[in-house]
C-alpha cells in the first residue's frame, strides 16, 4: 500500500478545497451508497481509497456536479408512501402516542394532595 500525498492528488484536481470536496464525496459514495471501488481495496478505508482513485485520475471533480434524484412523483411512489403510513399506524409505538392510552389523573397512583396555605 503506497502512501498517498496531496501533491499526487492535486495533479487531477484544481486546488486543495476541491480535493477535499471530491475526496469526501467519493468516500461517501464508497461507504454509504455502496458504490464499487475502481481500484483494489487492499483493506483501505473509504477515505484512503477515494484519495487513491483521485491520484490515479479515475475520479475527478465531475462527481460533484452529479445530481441525484432521490424521489420521483408517480402513482407507484404515492402508493408506497401510503403503505408506509399504514405500517407506522399499525406499529406498537403509534399506540403509545395515542392520548387515549396515556395515563390520566384518575389512573395515577394515589398521592396526598397538598392543603392550601392557611387552612390546616
Amino acid at each position: 500500500m503506497a502512501r498517498i500525498t496531496v501533491e499526487d492528488c492535486l495533479e487531477n484536481v484544481e486546488n486543495r478545497f476541491e480535493l477535499v470536496m471530491v475526496g469526501s464525496k467519493r468516500a461517501r459514495q464508497l461507504a454509504v451508497e455502496g458504490r464499487s471501488a475502481l481500484l483494489p481495496e487492499e483493506n483501505d478505508k473509504p477515505t484512503v481509497l477515494a484519495l487513491r482513485e483521485i491520484a490515479e485520475g479515475l475520479v475527478d471533480a465531475s462527481i460533484l456536479s452529479v445530481v441525484q434524484q432521490e424521489f420521483t412523483i408517480d402513482k407507484a411512489g404515492e402508493e408506497l408512501v401510503q403503505d408506509e403510513t399504514c405500517e407506522v399506524r399499525d406499529s406498537p409505538s403509534f399506540a403509545d402516542s395515542d392520548p387515549r392510552n396515556q395515563p390520566t389523573i384518575d389512573t395515577l397512583p394515589d398521592e396526598p394532595t397538598p392543603s392550601p396555605q392557611g387552612t390546616a
